[in-house]
């Protein structure tokens, strides 16, 4: 049972359903600092978490061809969970989202089937598209915020860090596909450096990062931020930023990439907090 349950929580990514969880309160804080309902940001944030992991949970399902070249050890490919388990949580973790959400509110609902559709719709077909798949799990990482700010009624106050988010979840993508191109390329899925090679992928990557680490200073310069954020920012976010790209242009090693995607994860929580003393 013990080894089931470790299975079940490998299988939801726990770090990312906690950063979900965070996000959503953070998003309502930021958007309403100074009047909100405790309970309903709590449900919203478990209905963000609970979709994303049943996203993560389909995804492994239509994946398990890849992982048991790219990552054997995962629970699906492994064995500790079988396809007909993972199909039972997905249908529970759906079906739980949106009864929770529709206890929020009707746009919470909304959103909540819409990204439950896109979510499906990225692991049956946009996953194999170019930059399609990887903008799409960008997009719904940034509607997260969108998601916080409309839970308070105020979902224009989340589109700073819903950019943030989108465009660092995006650089991530494009990593974790370079460093998936050897399962992908098997189980023909055309992605952007299968199809367009490594040196072009990691232009794009720098490309994307130089727009971010403007984009950073954007809130700051204009006012909407205080200067806790920006030294925040500075300090941690950018460096990091620099850091991975430094990692990402050296001679590769095995691991590289895996540490990039890892400092790109971590670098979301540093922003997430520098968003939060800033406002």
């Amino acid at each position: 049972m013990s080894e089931k349950l470790t299975a079940i929580v490998k299988l939801i990514r726990p770090i990312n359903f906690l950063i979900t969880f965070i996000s959503v309160i953070v998003a309502a804080v930021i958007c309403s600092p100074d009047k909100f309902s405790g309970l309903n940001i709590f449900l919203a944030a478990l209905a963000a978490s609970l979709v994303m992991a049943s996203g993560n949970v389909l995804n492994d399902i239509y994946d398990i061809g890849i992982d048991k070249i790219n990552k054997p050890l995962r629970p699906i490919p492994s064995g500790n969970i079988t396809i007909k388990e993972a199909y039972a949580l997905y249908f529970i973790f759906i079906v739980t989202s949106i009864v929770i959400s529709a206890l929020v509110n009707e746009k919470a609902l909304a959103i909540v089937l819409i990204s439950i559709l896109m979510l499906f719709f990225y692991s049956k077909y946009l996953k194999r598209i170019p930059l399609v798949g990887n903008i799409t799990v960008a997009f719904l990482t940034g509607l997260v915020f969108i998601f916080g700010g409309v839970v308070v009624d105020n979902p224009n106050a989340a589109i700073v860090p819903a950019l943030f988010a989108m465009l660092i979840n995006l650089i991530r993508e494009i990593v974790k596909d370079m460093e998936d191109v050897e399962g992908d390329r098997k189980a023909d899925i055309n992605t952007f450096p299968i199809k367009f090679g490594f040196q072009k992928s990691k232009v794009l990557i720098l490309v994307i990062t130089l727009l971010l680490v403007l984009f950073t200073l954007y809130p700051f310069l204009t006012e909407l931020y205080k200067i806790e954020y920006f030294i925040i920012v500075m300090v941690t976010v950018n460096p990091i930023l620099v850091y991975s790209m430094k990692l990402l242009f050296e001679k590769q090693k095995p691991g590289s990439l895996n540490k990039i995607s890892s400092l790109l994860k971590l670098n979301m929580i540093f922003g997430l907090i520098a968003i939060y003393l800033g406002v």
